[in-house]
C-alpha cells in the first residue's frame, strides 16, 4: 500500500508539471478555438452586428512609374485589425500564452483587395499569419508588390506631379457588414527614388452608394502623390534642345559664300527630330495634353524651319542676277533705308572718300596715255594745213624731180594724191580707235552698274540676316521662358535638383 501511494504521488506531480509547461496550453488553446470555427463565418457576437476593419497602407517604395502603359508598381504593406469574437481567451487558464498566429486560411480574414490592380493574378499580397492576442483583436500585415493603373499626366513633363490612387475596399462584403475605417499612411520607413520625390500620402474614406441596393459599399483610397526629379531630363533633353536652337542662330552669322548655311539649318533640323522621336518614345500615345517638352521641341522646331525659309532668301538676295534690272522701290527703302537704320548698320565704305575702281582707272590711263590728237588731221584741230616738203637745191635735170619744170610739176601731183589718201586712213584708223575706246567706257561703266547693284543685293541680303538674327533670338528666348516657367512647379524643380 505504502509503495502504491507513493507511485501515485509521484504520478500527480508529474502531471501537475507537466501542465505547467507552454507546449500544451498553445496546442490545448489552438484545439479548443478552432474545434467549431468556420472561416468563412464573419466573427461577430450578433449577426446584425457591423465588423469594424482598421485598415492601414505602408509604403515602402515607389520601384516604377510606367507613363507609356499608365501603371504604379509600389512596395508596400497592408495593415488590417479588427476584433474576432471567437478567438478570445482567458489567459489566467492558458499561462504563458498571450498571443497565437494562424495562417488567412485557419481564421477569418477581411477580403479586401486593390480596386484598381493592374496585376497578372489581381491580388498581389504574400498571405503571413494572422497575430491574435486573448482579447481576440486580429492583425493581418500583408506586403505585396502593387501594380496599379494610375492616369499619368504628362502635360507638364518633365516639371509634373503625379497624383496615382490607390483604392482599396471589401470585395463582398457591403458597409453594412464590414465597415472600413481608414488610419493614416505611414511612410517612416519609404526607401527614396532616382527618379520620383515622394511628396505626401493622404488618404480618404469614400461610401458609394448604387443603384440597386440601400447599403453603402466603403472604400479606403490613398493618393500617392510624386514629383519628377529633372535632373535626368535636363540635362539629356533639355539642354541639347537648348543648345540645338542656339545653334539656329548661327545660321545666320554664317557668311552667304561659304556655301553651308542651308546644310547647317538642316543638320539641326534633324537632330531635333531625333530628340523629338526619343520624348514620343517615353510618352503615352494620348491626344489628351501635349506634353511641355513637346511643346517646347515643336516650337523650337518651328524656329528652324522658318530659319530655313529665312536661309533661303537671304541666298536668293545675295545671289541676286544683277541683268534683272533695278532694285525695287519697296527694296531700296525697306531693306537698304529703315532697316538698315534701326539695326544701325552701315553700307561697306560708308563714310569713306570715294576711290576710282581699278577697272576705272585702268581704262582711264588707257584713254589719256592714247595720243588721240597727235593722229587726228590738222584741220580738225584748226591747225595749219599740211604743207609740201621744202626741195633741196636744183640738181641737173636728170638728177630727179625737182630739176625741171616737168618734174616739178609731177611731184607735186603725186604729192598732194598721196597726202589726201594718207588723211583718209588716219581718219578711218582714228575712227575705229574712237569706237573701240568707246566701247571700252560702256563695258567698264556696265561692270561698274552692275557691281553696284551686286552690292545692294549683297547688303539688301546681310540686312535681312541681321534682323533674322534679332528676331529669333528674342522669339527663341521668348518661347524658352514662357514654355518651361509655365509648369507649376518649375521653381521648386530647378531649386531641389540643380541647386
Amino acid at each position: 500500500r505504502m509503495r502504491r501511494a507513493v507511485a501515485l504521488w509521484l504520478l500527480t506531480v508529474a502531471t501537475l508539471l507537466r501542465v505547467s509547461l507552454q507546449g500544451p496550453h498553445q496546442r490545448f488553446l489552438l484545439r479548443e478555438l478552432l474545434r467549431d470555427y468556420n472561416p468563412m463565418e464573419r466573427p461577430v457576437a450578433n449577426d446584425s452586428q457591423t465588423l469594424t476593419v482598421q485598415f492601414s497602407f505602408t509604403l515602402m517604395q515607389v520601384m516604377d512609374v510606367d507613363e507609356k502603359n499608365q501603371i504604379l508598381t509600389t512596395n508596400a504593406w497592408l495593415q488590417m485589425q479588427w476584433y474576432d469574437h471567437y478567438l478570445q481567451w482567458n489567459q489566467s487558464e492558458y499561462p504563458g500564452v498571450k498571443n497565437l498566429r494562424f495562417t488567412p486560411d485557419q481564421v477569418w480574414t477581411p477580403d479586401i483587395l486593390l480596386y484598381n490592380s493592374a496585376h497578372d493574378k489581381f491580388d498581389a499580397t504574400f498571405k503571413t499569419n494572422v497575430l491574435v492576442n486573448s482579447s481576440g483583436f486580429c492583425e493581418y500585415l500583408p506586403p505585396g508588390i502593387f501594380v496599379s493603373t494610375c492616369s499619368v499626366d504628362v502635360r507638364w513633363f518633365p516639371f509634373d506631379i503625379q497624383r496615382c490612387e490607390l483604392k482599396f475596399g471589401s470585395w463582398t462584403f457591403d458597409g453594412w457588414l464590414l465597415d472600413i475605417q481608414m488610419k493614416e499612411a505611414d511612410v517612416s520607413g519609404y526607401m527614396p527614388n532616382g527618379e520620383w520625390d515622394l511628396l505626401e500620402v493622404p488618404g480618404g474614406r469614400h461610401e458609394v452608394f448604387y443603384d440597386c441596393c440601400a447599403e453603402p459599399y466603403p472604400d479606403v483610397t490613398f493618393v500617392v502623390t510624386l514629383r519628377r526629379r529633372t535632373l535626368f531630363y535636363a540635362l539629356n533633353l533639355l539642354i541639347p534642345c537648348v543648345l540645338l536652337s542656339s545653334m539656329t542662330l548661327l545660321v545666320f552669322l554664317l557668311p552667304a559664300n561659304s556655301g553651308e548655311k542651308i546644310s547647317l539649318g538642316i543638320t539641326v533640323l534633324l537632330s531635333l527630330t531625333v530628340f523629338m522621336l526619343m520624348v514620343a518614345e517615353i510618352m503615352p500615345a494620348t491626344s489628351d495634353s501635349v506634353p511641355l517638352i513637346g511643346q517646347y521641341f515643336a516650337s523650337t522646331m518651328v524656329i528652324v524651319g522658318m530659319s530655313v525659309v529665312a536661309t533661303v532668301i537671304v541666298l536668293q538676295f545675295h545671289h541676286h542676277n544683277p541683268n534683272s534690272g533695278h532694285i525695287p522701290r519697296w527694296v531700296n527703302l525697306v531693306l537698304l533705308q529703315w532697316v538698315p537704320w534701326f539695326l544701325r548698320m552701315k553700307r561697306p565704305g560708308e563714310g569713306v572718300e570715294p576711290t576710282l575702281s581699278s577697272s576705272q582707272a585702268d581704262s582711264q590711263s588707257a584713254v589719256g596715255d592714247t595720243p588721240i590728237h597727235h593722229h587726228l588731221p590738222a584741220s580738225k584741230f584748226g591747225s595749219p594745213p599740211l604743207e609740201p616738203p621744202v626741195c633741196p637745191e636744183p640738181d641737173p635735170p636728170t638728177s630727179g624731180p625737182c630739176g625741171s619744170e616737168v618734174g616739178v610739176g609731177r611731184s607735186a601731183g603725186v604729192y598732194s594724191n598721196s597726202g589726201t589718201a594718207r588723211s583718209v586712213a588716219v581718219d578711218n584708223q582714228l575712227q575705229a580707235l574712237l569706237a573701240e575706246v568707246q566701247y571700252l567706257v560702256e563695258r567698264v561703266r556696265e561692270q561698274d552698274r552692275q557691281l553696284s547693284l551686286a552690292e545692294q543685293w549683297q547688303f539688301a541680303a546681310a540686312v535681312i540676316d541681321r534682323l533674322c538674327l534679332v528676331g529669333f533670338s528674342v522669339f527663341n528666348i521668348i518661347c524658352t521662358i514662357a514654355i518651361l516657367m509655365a509648369a507649376p512647379n518649375f521653381g521648386e524643380a530647378l531649386s531641389k535638383d540643380f541647386l
